[in-house]
């Protein structure tokens, strides 16, 4: 009969249930040992290869998306070269959160504007409420406009209230074009954030769909009016209709001021939904209906 594996077992060595058991034992501690090796390979490779070969090792070390993985990469993120450390910050996100944010947070502060931005973005990943402060501290020193869109995405990603003041300052100040990104970064992380309140996550589509309502799953969720509950959901609210209004907005900002608006199940937001479901854009106008079904929820508790 043949062999099964590189040892010779044979089926008939497993015919009862003990054996069995033994073999599976077996195959487990075989890959776990390789796994162990092949992990001391990549650390291996992380301190002595060259920059190519370390962040190979980064990538792979990242796609195991393990606590143990994401430990053996945190050297890199000291790295001399600056493509290694931001590689490096993607590779360690599946540290426990407090201790990925620990390890994260000094490269915000790093030389290399690439860096800073790819460890602002996986701070948004970690979702650790510790960086909300850092990241808001970065925006306001930082010079490069992309770090500052990587921070504003972040603070969405993390959908911590306590980002909403400085999020409504952003949308406060005029519209420029060179800020359209910004502007739209942060009108959507108040809409992640208000969605995280709502229906516990903050990843969104918008629009949601172009299917009929009843596949909509995130639109028929049960919604509550935030802004009765929160003072910061209140402010964000007209700040967010004048957004929406403003014909000076980019058509994305606007797209998404409609999802926040919805998100924050905002009543006072209905009739300018209401106006713009029936725009030529019709990105817009399926964003706008899909609020008005979740302010209609909020509006209607069973």
């Amino acid at each position: 009969m043949r062999a099964i594996s590189d040892f010779g077992f044979r089926i008939s060595d497993f015919r009862t249930p003990r054996r069995l058991s033994l073999a599976v034992c077996l195959v487990f501690l075989l890959a776990a040992h390789s796994f162990a090796q092949n992990l001391d390979n990549l650390a291996g490779q992380i301190d002595n290869g060259s920059s190519e070969q370390k962040r190979s090792a980064l990538f792979e070390l990242r796609n195991r998306q393990t606590a143990e993985a994401s430990r053996a990469a945190l050297p890199a993120l000291r790295d001399a070269d600056e493509a290694v450390r931001a590689t490096a910050a993607f590779a360690v996100i599946y540290l426990p959160p407090a201790e990925a944010f620990a390890a994260l947070a000094p490269n915000l502060a790093d030389p290399s504007e690439l860096v800073r931005r790819e460890t602002a973005y996986a701070l948004g990943r970690v979702a650790d409420r510790n960086a909300v402060g850092q990241l808001i501290e970065t925006y306001r020193k930082d010079k490069s406009t992309e770090v500052k869109n990587a921070c504003v995405q972040a603070l969405g990603a993390i959908g911590d209230a306590s980002a909403l003041d400085f999020l409504i300052q952003i949308l406060q100040q005029k519209p420029r074009s060179a800020d359209d990104f910004g502007r739209r970064s942060a009108a959507r992380a108040i809409g992640r954030i208000a969605q995280l309140a709502q229906i516990g996550k903050s990843a969104a589509v918008t629009p949601e769909s172009f299917l009929p309502e009843k596949y909509k799953l995130d639109t028929l969720e049960k919604y509550r009016d935030l802004t009765a509950e929160s003072p910061a959901f209140q402010q964000a609210a007209p700040v967010l209709i004048d957004v929406l209004q403003s014909p000076k907005e980019s058509a994305d900002t606007r797209r998404e001021a409609a999802f926040a608006l919805g998100a924050l199940g905002a009543a006072a937001a209905a009739p300018v939904l209401q106006t713009n479901a029936a725009s030529t854009d019709y990105y817009l106008a399926e964003i706008c209906r899909e609020a008005l079904k979740k302010i209609s929820s909020a509006a209607n508790p069973e």
